[in-house]
């Protein structure tokens, strides 16, 4: 079987090392984990703004990194296994280990434990922090700023109805490629809706059709996914 491109961290002259053996490529190097450390980051089908948005990486998520060049990171999203190019400026060494998510649909991070000083974000749902301290009402996460903590919840904490997560997402635009309350896509509106439930979930359609059983239309409950071909432009 030939390994799927889309979460395959390979090009004919590099992959990881882990593949060794599984996909021909000239060379093998070892991922170096970095992690996103601005609210969100495109994933890009090549080393350019111009092209196609494949994916949308959140804040303090991992990114295993193969190459760096021409001011672009080429590897492999942690969370959901998509490869492609990022913006090697929205990438850093990764901060400690999450203590919490992104609850709310989407928040701001303060300067201080105060809404009245600088903001920056939104930070959309899903977004990955690690609280260092706690003034009040707020948190403060490592390279981000303070929360307001009723907008967080614990790594463990989860939502119990994917369902009632997306409808959070009314009146959200659609956005190829997009995993954000400011735009996504279908696909990037069922893995959101499911990462808030616990749930790991792969990016396409084509790969979201593997989760679950199917059902006749007859047996369709709330919450239960449909599909269909469509034709795209």
């Amino acid at each position: 079987m030939t390994p799927d491109p889309r979460l395959t961290l390979a090009r004919p002259d590099l992959a990881s090392r882990a593949l060794e053996g599984i996909v021909a490529a000239a060379a093998y190097a070892d991922p170096t984990p970095m992690a996103v450390v601005v609210p969100g980051a495109g994933l890009y089908a090549r080393p350019d703004l111009a092209a196609e948005r494949q994916d949308h990486l959140l804040f303090g998520e991992v990114f295993d990194v193969l190459e760096v060049a021409g001011g672009f990171a080429w590897g492999q999203a942690r969370r959901d296994g998509y490869v492609g190019y990022v913006e090697a400026a929205a990438l850093a060494a990764p901060p400690p280990a999450p203590t919490h998510r992104v609850a709310a649909i989407r928040t701001y991070a303060f300067a201080e434990p105060s809404i009245k000083t600088r903001a920056a974000g939104p930070y959309s749902i899903n977004a990955l922090v690690a609280v260092e301290a706690r003034e009040g009402r707020f948190a403060k996460a490592v390279g981000a700023g303070w929360f307001v903590e009723a907008h967080l919840s614990p790594i463990g904490r989860f939502e119990a109805d994917p369902a009632a997560v997306a409808e959070r997402f009314l009146g959200a635009p659609y956005l190829w490629g997009g995993r954000e309350s400011l735009g996504l896509d279908c696909s990037g509106l069922v893995q959101q809706a499911m990462l808030a439930c616990g749930r790991a979930c792969p990016r396409d359609t084509d790969l979201q059709q593997g989760l679950g059983r199917e059902v006749q239309s007859s047996e369709l409950r709330r919450g239960d996914l449909v599909f269909w071909k469509a034709t795209w432009p």
